[in-house]
């Protein structure tokens, strides 16, 4: 009883700061909807928490609710005293990559072993199809080179955790996701310096070696540890477990911030041309992930999983990069749009086919 209440409360709260947001933008005061617009995304997640059926999108609106509050008051997530936030992003990930690391073990790469047709064809494709899709994309946006770049930068990354969860609710091989992602993670950063050299390399400079290292630090070193901690602790640490994907959830979201913030004058100028098109490299990256398994006769679930893993990559780790080459309000928007952007189509595909069990389809 108390849940249906707090559903209809929020809800009703979400309908009032949202026509109070569009009173003030009609009026014209744009500074006056903020406040509004950001209790509107809020209390719409809570009114999510609230409904069975739209609780797992609660994240991806506190996600909006990020987002508005750094474009409305960026100030507060550039700077605190002599601290540049943007200076969290490496930390943010390298804990998260720890987190990662926790997860996993040798037997997991067992998988590769016992499917490695499905392996092979799930890492070629998100190494060639996100890629070239990103190459061709950033060629037709005309927009300047250095955020052009970042369109190719997010294409080069590899799939991200959020494709785990979804491979989940999608009914999906969930083992073939946590491999894929697994292995292409720790080729990242041998293979996404070679790729950014090549495909844009003619828009910024790009140092293939210090690329690698930098990466390395970002995914090998965190994760690594992981490793050898959850080999230490031998399932001791359940509480780092179940602990992990919260700090995961806000690390993602304070990277996203920070980003949104850092770029804020540039994504208000460009910002409709770059959400077409990293729609457009999202959205492929599904359809052509999935035609590229069902190509090769793989069964239903394991089509659904390709795709994903596709679709979905890992936007945090293209900040990373970014970051660490100086250019985060640039190269770095690509990645800012992408992550919130692949979370509602990602859950939005999930959820469609959480509905169609595969063996059903696949008859």
């Amino acid at each position: 009883m108390k849940k249906v209440t707090l559903h209809t409360a929020a809800t009703a709260a979400a309908i009032l700061s949202l026509l109070i947001s569009l009173f003030f933008l009609i009026s014209g005061n744009i500074p006056g909807s903020g406040p509004f617009t950001i209790a509107f995304f809020l209390f719409l997640a809570l009114a999510f928490r609230g409904n069975e059926s739209l609780k797992g999108y609660a994240y991806t609106i506190l996600i909006f609710a990020a987002v508005t509050t750094a474009l409305h008051y960026p100030q507060h997530f550039i700077q605190w005293g002599d601290f540049k936030l943007k200076g969290l992003i490496v930390p943010l990930l390298q804990i998260i990559m720890f987190g990662m690391g926790t997860s996993m073990s040798v037997d997991d790469f067992v998988a590769v072993v016992k499917n490695p047709k499905g392996v092979a064809i799930g890492v070629a494709s998100q190494f060639i199809i996100m890629p070239t899709l990103g190459f061709f994309l950033s060629g037709l946006s005309g927009l300047p080179p250095e955020i052009a770049a970042g369109i190719i930068l997010v294409g080069c990354s590899p799939s991200g955790l959020a494709s785990n969860v979804m491979a989940y609710l999608a009914k999906a091989n969930l083992a073939l996701s946590l491999t894929i992602t697994s292995i292409t993670t720790l080729i990242a950063p041998f293979i996404t310096p070679v790729l950014m050299k090549f495909l844009a390399g003619s828009m910024i400079q790009i140092n293939v070696v210090n690329m690698m290292i930098e990466i390395s630090k970002i995914i090998i070193l965190p994760i690594g540890l992981g490793l050898i901690f959850n080999k230490l602790t031998a399932g001791k640490a359940e509480w780092l477990k179940k602990m992990m994907p919260l700090l995961s959830m806000a690390g993602i979201a304070m990277i996203i911030v920070v980003i949104t913030a850092a770029g804020r004058d540039s994504l208000l100028t460009i910002g409709p041309i770059l959400i077409v098109i990293v729609l457009v490299h999202n959205t492929s990256g599904y359809l052509l992930g999935y035609w590229s398994a069902r190509l090769f006769r793989m069964p239903e679930s394991d089509c659904r999983t390709v795709a994903i893993e596709v679709g979905l990559q890992n936007a945090g780790l293209a900040s990373g990069i970014a970051q660490k080459l100086g250019m985060i309000a640039t190269l770095g928007l690509a990645a800012g749009v992408f992550g919130p952007l692949m979370n509602i189509t990602g859950s939005l595909l999930a959820s469609y086919w959480h509905k169609r069990s595969p063996e059903t389809e696949a008859s």
